[in-house]
């Protein structure tokens, strides 16, 4: 990514009006001191790593991947491994390797490591699929987030098999998911607008066109993958070490629809989007759970409400694709809006005009 071209002022300005109402709402949560909300909130950062890490390829290549999740387990049972005290792994994972069992790293340490294995499986893994596109390279993503899957079920020396693991110590707090989270923001825009996610992009939009100009389609698509997978594995770490116990059934079928699902309705061309689902599909999720348990507890109804968030998460995502395909924000940045651009010109104008008159009264 040192191919980042002269980063325009509108890339600058939709980083910032994207970070500071995430870091606003972590001081609000921290001073409301209302344990729900900050575990929400703390879900929602987390949530927007996986979503901004699924924009980074999808939005970019244009092609679905339902790996996705697989690297967010990759990352968080890396983690776990390397974080979880020595004399509880006994207990946790009675057959782990020797060389494994006497290590113990700072949760910090091993969140980085967490995504850096995630992205080294995936640079393994993924450059034959590269080459795919539609179709086929929808049906191996699926095959490929199978294939994950099973092994983290059957590993039994790393995961504890298809057993909860647990013991991770919790090191996942507010402030450093909301540090992360806006961290992803800065990556995922800089990647768009590197020479990278211009070239992955005009693949998108004419594969054969772009690879006449000279695009080394597979090479532009791994990269991207690979970047993904980072993000992917860095948010399981995080959600590890905030949860502290899981199993592989966190990293199937149901986050895979609920994190795609963020990046469709909120659109998955831009980053914008991909905070804007997010935030959206988290307090939708919120508010129904809450209406679906206020009608459970009350007997509203002479049956139990069961799978409310489900089936309205699905409803809207087929009412997006039907009415708006491109999501919530279609193509534009939030910085690139006409309003922002505006409001950016005459802050600059003012500030070249400040400038300006502080030179002439020195002279």
């Amino acid at each position: 990514m040192s191919n980042t071209r002269n980063i325009r002022p509108q890339v600058l300005l939709t980083v910032l009006l994207l970070i500071l109402p995430l870091l606003g709402l972590a001081l609000v949560i921290d001073i409301i001191e209302v344990n729900l909300a900050e575990r929400i909130t703390t879900l929602l950062y987390i949530n927007l790593i996986l979503v901004l890490g699924l924009q980074v390829y999808m939005g970019n290549s244009g092609i679905l991947s339902f790996a996705h999740i697989g690297f967010m387990g990759v990352g968080a049972y890396a983690s776990a491994v390397l974080t979880i005290p020595v004399q509880m792994k006994g207990l946790a994972l009675p057959d782990l390797y020797p060389v494994l069992a006497s290590a113990q790293f700072s949760p910090y340490v091993a969140m980085i490591a967490g995504a850096l294995v995630a992205a080294t499986v995936a640079t393994v893994l993924s450059y034959p699929l590269m080459r795919l596109s539609d179709a086929a390279a929808v049906i191996t993503s699926f095959a490929l987030l199978v294939v994950l899957h099973t092994i983290m079920v059957h590993w039994s020396a790393i995961t504890n098999g298809p057993r909860t693991l647990f013991g991770l110590p919790k090191a996942t707090g507010l402030y450093l998911a909301a540090f992360s989270a806006c961290t992803m923001v800065g990556v995922a825009v800089m990647f768009k607008e590197s020479r990278t996610g211009l070239l992955l992009r005009a693949v998108r939009d004419d594969e054969t066109a772009a690879a006449a100009m000279g695009a080394h389609v597979s090479v532009l698509r791994w990269r991207g993958f690979i970047l993904s997978a980072f993000m992917a594995g860095l948010g399981g770490s995080l959600w590890g070490h905030f949860i502290t116990s899981f199993s592989p059934s966190a990293f199937y079928l149901k986050e895979t629809f609920v994190i795609l699902g963020m990046l469709v309705i909120g659109g998955s061309l831009t980053v914008t989007g991909a905070v804007v689902g997010t935030v959206t599909i988290t307090v939708a999720f919120e508010t129904l759970r809450i209406t679906e348990n206020a009608v459970n507890i009350a007997q509203i109804l002479p049956m139990r409400l069961v799978g409310l968030t489900e089936i309205v998460l699905a409803i809207a995502m087929i009412a997006i694709l039907i009415l708006r395909p491109s999501g919530i924000v279609r193509g534009a940045e939030l910085g690139e809006l006409a309003v922002f651009q505006r409001f950016f010109t005459r802050a600059m104008h003012a500030k070249s005009t400040i400038e300006k008159q502080q030179e002439e009264s020195k002279l």
